[in-house]
């Protein structure tokens, strides 16, 4: 088992790293002994793990499972009113946690039920998605989706504990480990040069599940991440934490252009990331070498890189709607050569206006 700690004051946190760590009832000892207990989870992930989680708490305790439609969907505010029905028609009150049993949308809203139900209670991260364990598990962004946005409605809310078994993935459906490796690959892109490199060559291993390869994979995305979030635990106007961003300004709109849930966040973000590269290549500040490197590798990955075909004009306006927006201008996360990012509104708006426009890459 590999342990990485989030440092940041009295919000720190572990992340455990490692094989069959579900069954592992040492690791939620300490946050769940003498507590009630809530399991969110969704409908797909109910018949799989649900039973094991329990049985690893301890059947004797109270748990209480509530089970969720699975998909980005229903990330909103229903599937949010499910969650506080239930806690409190359960008489769960401020000494109570909730276990985050699923991937990214289970995550991100069981952490904002978290942050919110009595003004605050603890939460632990259990991701059984790749794109969960590397990305959205991590650093406390918790929300739900709004019609006019993703992630429009949340809080920054640290989880007591992340749990990663790598096990889990086995029962992944191939697409949604190729959604996860693309944030995996932003690493690489963004602050980890040499990390890029090693992806370069394993990325055959790591979609194969080679233990050794996934676990690190994992181990230097949550590494990465980490060093990132305690610099800049709220994404400040410095710029540090929205780095992490790459890609998502386009990802975000084209989510929203399909319908939530038509493709996964992981293939938006992969075209995002492309556009992006493809706008800092125009820009001067990548190689077409580099852009080059970047579409194979995504496309390594079984990722696309080539959006699919929005009217521009809407395009431009669901990037316009998101959170990055200040004064009317797009704050983008761009690229000054591979391992490294910047977070700018400072470009010719053409050049932005050639990216959407153009339909490949």
């Amino acid at each position: 088992m590999k342990t990485i700690k989030i440092n940041l004051a009295e919000r720190s946190y572990k992340i455990h790293i490692g094989e069959n760590l579900i069954f592992n009832d040492a690791l939620f000892r300490d946050h769940t002994k003498d507590r009630q207990v809530a399991i969110i989870t969704n409908e797909t992930i109910k018949p799989i793990y649900l039973d094991c989680l329990i049985k690893t708490l301890d059947q004797s305790k109270q748990t209480l499972p509530i089970i969720l439609k699975d998909g980005e969907k229903y990330k909103n505010k229903e599937s949010l009113e499910i969650i506080y029905n239930e806690l409190l028609e359960n008489k769960f009150d401020r000494n109570s946690i909730l276990i985050a049993l699923g991937g990214g949308v289970i995550g991100d809203i069981t952490g904002f039920a978290a942050a919110t139900f009595m003004r605050g209670i603890d939460f632990i991260q259990v991701p059984t998605s790749l794109l969960a364990q590397v990305d959205s598990s991590v650093g406390g962004k918790t929300g739900i989706n709004h019609a006019l946005g993703k992630n429009m409605i949340g809080a920054f809310y640290q989880p007591k504990l992340v749990v990663i078994d790598i096990n889990v993935l086995k029962t992944l459906p191939v697409p949604e480990l190729s959604a996860g490796l693309a944030e995996v690959i932003k690493y690489g892109l963004i602050r980890d040069k040499d990390f890029f490199n090693w992806l370069e060559k394993s990325m055959l291993n790591i979609m194969n599940l080679e233990s050794d390869f996934i676990t690190e994979a994992i181990y230097r995305s949550c590494q990465n991440k980490a060093a990132v979030v305690s610099q800049d635990e709220f994404e400040s106007k410095k710029g540090i934490r929205a780095t992490l961003n790459l890609g998502h300004t386009f990802g975000h709109a084209i989510e929203n252009a399909v319908g939530y849930g038509n493709w996964l966040h992981g293939e938006a973000v992969a075209c995002g990331m492309t556009m992006a590269a493809s706008m800092s290549t125009e820009l001067g500040w990548l190689t077409l070498n580099e852009f080059d490197r970047i579409k194979l590798i995504i496309q390594s990955a079984n990722l696309p890189i080539n959006p699919p075909k929005i009217d521009q004009h809407h395009f431009l306006n669901l990037m316009m709607s998101d959170k990055k927006t200040l004064h009317g201008k797009i704050n983008l996360i761009l690229q000054k050569g591979i391992g490294k990012a910047i977070q700018t509104s400072d470009y010719p708006e053409e050049i932005l206006l050639q990216t959407i426009q153009r339909q490949i890459f």
